[in-house]
């Protein structure tokens, strides 16, 4: 659906050759999706689980987290507001391209993205994931995604060049930076806490996730002068006997209350939007376990619509094909 007029990349037959400039004629923002209402989320959640035998039971645990919020992940409006703030930085540019969004598990589902673009005659688009950091999840399965509904539309389907991870842009750290030093200036000493969502051990060890976690932490906390910091991770879900990454936010939280902490300073640097992982999972949980441990809490604004991110996106489609990851980057 277009908006204006609405993670490694697998094969691709694109005769461009990477790296080359090449014209385009839309772009593609590729992202979760989440449920627009009550009766969404039982079949958006078994859309997100589908193939790894999750049951109602527990699904129906998960779904009284939206309910909570009347049934409505806060994503897509996320999505919504950023698209409209890249299409506003586009027209100040002077360029007129049509922006699509397609979602990986609720609608506008990135399957009837791709057909109405071939339907509008797009033949080429830059693709811009909402995923900043490189994993399997969050990187190789969107290009599998973009690939998979480009199938599904037949051999007249536009071709999408997927963007790799933006971790380390400068319109993305400075972003998160500007965020955590405005916190800081009411907790200038409370310990910093960085937080991304947790993925099974099997799937970060054939990934960048967590080093490129740790460099983009070490970079934002270099500019804001912040010397105590730890990262954690949240959200973990799967069978408990499965090693997931380590430390989980409350764990972390524990123990900078065992060390005399009185406050702590929360920054989802592993998501780009104020979706549900963060308003519920640390607006919520992580915050009534601070306040259980005596924590003053403050959770940092993700980079959403920020000027310096919007403006990274549009340098980013806007630029030359990007070269492929690695064959081997970010295997299942």
């Amino acid at each position: 659906m277009p908006t204006t007029p609405s993670n490694d990349p697998g094969p691709s037959n694109d005769p461009v050759q990477p790296g080359a400039a090449a014209e385009i004629d839309a772009i593609l923002i590729v992202s979760f999706g989440g449920p627009e209402g009550p009766d969404d989320v039982m079949p958006f959640l078994r859309n997100v689980t589908r193939g790894r035998g999750v049951g109602d039971e527990r699904l129906a645990a998960v779904a009284e987290h939206y309910h909570l919020f009347g049934g409505v992940s806060p994503i897509n409006q996320c999505n919504r507001d950023l698209i409209a703030a890249l299409a506003d930085e586009l027209s100040h540019r002077g360029v007129e391209l049509p922006v699509y969004w397609g979602n990986r598990n609720w609608s506008p589902l990135l399957g009837d993205t791709v057909a109405q673009m071939r339907d509008d005659g797009i033949s080429r688009a830059m693709g811009f994931v909402t995923s900043a950091f490189g994993s399997y999840s969050g990187c190789r399965q969107y290009a599998e995604d973009i690939e998979q509904a480009r199938a599904a539309v037949g051999p007249d389907a536009p071709v999408v060049h997927k963007l790799p991870p933006f971790w380390d842009q400068e319109g993305f750290l400075s972003a998160v930076a500007d965020h955590l030093a405005a916190a800081r200036q009411t907790e200038p000493t409370a310990p910093v806490l960085f937080t991304a969502h947790s993925i099974p051990d099997t799937m970060a060890a054939t990934a960048p996730y967590v080093a490129q976690l740790n460099e983009a932490c070490r970079r934002v906390t270099a500019r804001t002068g912040t010397s105590q910091w730890s990262l954690a991770y949240q959200s973990r879900s799967g069978p408990p006997q499965v090693p997931w990454l380590e430390p989980d936010i409350g764990s972390e939280l524990d123990r900078l209350a065992v060390g005399g902490a009185d406050a702590v300073t929360v920054v989802p640097i592993g998501f780009v939007a104020d979706h549900m992982e963060v308003v519920y999972d640390l607006d919520i949980e992580a915050r009534q376990h601070a306040d259980m441990l005596g924590l003053r809490f403050t959770r940092v604004p993700t980079v959403g619509t920020h000027p310096a991110f919007v403006e990274m996106i549009a340098d980013l489609v806007l630029g030359p094909v990007p070269t492929p990851c690695p064959a081997d980057c970010c295997l299942r």
